[in-house]
């Protein structure tokens, strides 16, 4: 026995010296072939789409040992990170009700639980939003229905996403949605409100999105492609009957283009819009007795366009004739045709259009200038006033506005130091009340500032940048910094509040929100200068502007960490090839990395609906030559690259789990630094990490964790 029992630290200490050395990944030999080249791909054979390869499997969990070895010193912090987060949030907290046909709505969630509640209250005398808040807060839910309890329902599951849809005008019964296991093929279920219970209607293989008819029995939802996961099919289920009989009232053959569902303002109409990248058309159909789905105006190359219904007329936001920040034309109910619309709100080159919210007595444009948000309000007399904002850099949208009858408007504002606000502002009276501020214990926004910087970046362009930190924070070049980009899609990256973030700050650290080329904060050439033929825009802007905060020492040089997710996560993968010196630590969170393969294959979801984002290589030789020039898998080189962080999940239908594997094998290949690479997949989970708000706090924490270790951040 005494043998046995000295044997046994020897076995545990091979196993640990086995785990603290980086996963060593077979290479396979294998040629991806295009019209214009030729590329060599060691580490291809790690694609399995069913995700059932033995050896696949073992390599991932390999890299997911590895990563526990090198972090477990680190559990402590992360444990540490994981408690300041959770501390600063209420967690029994409630959503501001909204109210929509007769009942109020509302999300809360229960002490201790990761999922949400959906339940909503009859509206009456003496009932409003902050009544119900009270009673929410006081535990209070005698008057309550519960429409969805997801704690319930997320029993049993590793992954669970489910939330309502839509509810039939009468109240009666409720589409809803579930996901079980982070794919994004959602299966539809029908409960009948009135009686309680769930309808053996069940619908599978949709993009989770479906829609009511005014006879509260027929059902249209979008179907997709069960390989490349496209929405490609509207369909019409009568409640009562099988799925596999349901008619196809729609089909897009145009494999560029997504499909979505909606329902005009007055509810006169069921909308279905097709929407590329560059063009839309949208069909509508008569609520009440929905038979054909009628061209509102034929697509048309580089015309994007939205319509909503109200006040006997068509209101309608384009950028057709060259109003490339959108304007808003109007249509008469029988006269839809480009030729027929008139021009109601002029294009400004200044000013992005981003919404329109139609009331009895008021309109709302929602637009963006100079980087930041504003709220538009319209009145009948021709006059407009903004609603006002305090900082020098927020957020500002519009809130859940669902009934017209109203002069009172919702709208959200937040800032890097001021936790969400839902307010709701008279505009006949410009009265203004606070419905709900974010709760967040123990935080004290006056111990920090937020500013503004325009950063001149190589080609002259000033680019935003949004930072925060404590005010006690000294501008003396030793700060550890963070710096978050995006820059793809329009999508604009506006400042916001942060629960996690504070844990950072506290630390002395500095976070950075970078505007860069690619989104939309500068309205819509901003995006197109960073896309397609235009995309390293993108990387050059996120690396001036880091050596911009480094000369202005805002931080020091060696104590810089960068942050992506998704396009960000190429974002992150570029900056690693072009300026590795440049960042410590790179935090890459489920990352397109693989942009030239993924963007040859149009049987890997979302590549063919993304052309006109990034280009067609197989079409295009001058698309493949420049796509190659920044693939990050592709541009892998012998040097010394930072401390990284990368992660995925194996169910993601958004950027497939196999392109950061690839990469980070091939990285371990070429890199001559000493820093740690670690890779985590998420074994059950997709796009969006771990389902349940507590399970994404700890990923959070962990991956924080490293990076202050790295960066050398007391603890």
């Amino acid at each position: 026995m005494k043998g046995y029992s000295l044997l046994l630290p020897l076995v545990f200490a091979m196993n640990m010296a086995q785990a603290q050395t980086p996963p060593d990944v077979e290479k396979r030999p294998h040629t991806v072939k295009s019209p214009h080249g030729e590329r060599q791909d060691e580490y291809y054979w790690l694609r399995d789409d069913a995700r059932k390869d033995a050896k696949m499997l073992a390599y991932l969990q390999a890299e997911n040992d590895y990563a526990d070895a090198v972090l477990k010193p680190l559990k402590p912090l992360e444990d540490k990170l994981f408690d300041e987060i959770v501390s600063r949030i209420k967690q029994d907290d409630s959503s501001v009700p909204y109210r929509e046909h007769d009942f109020w709505y509302y999300t809360r969630f229960e002490n201790g639980k990761d999922y949400p509640v959906y339940a909503r209250r009859a509206a009456g005398d003496g009932v409003d939003a902050l009544s119900i808040r009270k009673a929410n807060e006081a535990g209070d839910f005698a008057s309550e229905e519960v429409l969805l309890d997801v704690n319930k329902l997320a029993e049993g599951h590793d992954y669970f996403s489910a939330a309502p849809v839509d509810i039939t005008l009468d109240n009666q019964k409720m589409v809803w949605a579930e996901d079980t296991n982070g794919r994004r093929q959602y299966t539809l279920r029908v409960t009948d409100l009135a009686g309680g219970k769930l309808l053996p209607d069940t619908i599978s293989g949709t993009n989770g999105s479906a829609l009511w008819a005014d006879d509260g029995k027929t059902l249209f939802y979008i179907e997709n492609d069960p390989e490349t996961l496209l929405s490609k099919r509207v369909k019409k289920h009568v409640l009562g009957t099988d799925s596999k009989d349901d008619v196809v009232v729609y089909e897009e053959a145009d494999d560029s283009f997504y499909l979505s569902l909606g329902r005009t303002r007055d509810e006169a109409y069921l909308l279905i819009q097709a929407s590329s990248t560059v063009s839309d058309e949208m069909r509508y159909a008569d609520a009440k007795n929905p038979g054909e789905f009628k061209v509102f105006a034929p697509r048309e190359r580089d015309v994007e366009y939205g319509a909503d219904h109200f006040g006997g007329r068509w209101v309608i936001r384009t950028n057709a004739d060259g109003a490339r920040n959108f304007k808003v034309m109007t249509a008469a109910d029988n006269a839809t045709a480009r030729k027929d619309w008139q021009e109601w709100i002029v294009h400004d080159p200044a000013i992005l259009v981003e919404d329109v919210e139609l009331f009895d007595d008021f309109s709302v444009i929602g637009e963006r200038s100079e980087g930041l948000e504003r709220i538009r309000i319209l009145k009948k007399d021709g006059t407009s006033e903004y609603v006002k904002a305090d900082e020098p850099a927020y957020s500002m949208g519009l809130s859940a506005n669902p009934e017209a009858d109203t002069p009172w408007l919702r709208y959200s504002y937040t800032s890097m130091t001021t936790p969400a606000i839902v307010y709701e502002m008279n505009m006949a009276t410009g009265e203004r009340r606070e419905l709900k501020q974010q709760p967040v214990p123990g935080y004290d926004r006056h111990q920090y500032t937020t500013e503004r910087l325009w950063v001149p970046v190589r080609d002259g362009t000033k680019v935003p940048v949004t930072l925060v930190y404590r005010k006690d924070f000294k501008r003396d070049g030793t700060a550890a910094l963070l710096q978050y980009g995006y820059g793809s899609y329009g999508l604009s990256m506006d400042p916001g509040f942060s629960a996690s973030t504070v844990s950072l700050l506290d630390r002395g650290m500095v976070y950075a929100l970078a505007h860069i080329r690619g989104g939309q904060e500068m309205g819509r050439e901003w995006y197109e200068n960073g896309k397609l033929l235009h995309k390293k825009n993108t990387f050059t802007d996120f690396i001036d502007i880091t050596r911009y905060l480094v000369e202005h020492q805002y931080a020091a040089k060696d104590r810089v960490a960068a942050l992506g997710g998704s396009a960000g996560g190429l974002l992150m993968g570029a900056i690693s090839n072009m300026a590795p010196e440049d960042y410590r630590v790179i935090l890459s969170q489920v990352p397109f990395v693989d942009v030239v393969t993924t963007m040859l294959d149009p049987s890997i979801p979302l590549t063919t609906n993304e052309y006109d984002e990034w280009g067609n290589p197989e079409a295009s030789a001058e698309s493949y030559a420049y796509m190659l020039s920044y693939s990050p898998y592709d541009n892998l080189k012998a040097q010394a690259y930072p401390a990284m962080f990368v992660g995925t999940g194996l169910w993601d239908s958004q950027v497939q789990y196999w392109e950061p594997a690839k990469y980070v094998a091939r990285l371990r290949d070429v890199n001559t630094g000493s820093y740690p690479i670690l890779f985590r997949t998420n074994m059950e989970a997709g796009h969006g990490g771990k389902s349940g708000r507590f399970r994404r706090y700890r990923e959070t924490a962990e991956m924080y964790a490293f990076m202050l270790d790295q960066l050398g951040v007391a603890k």
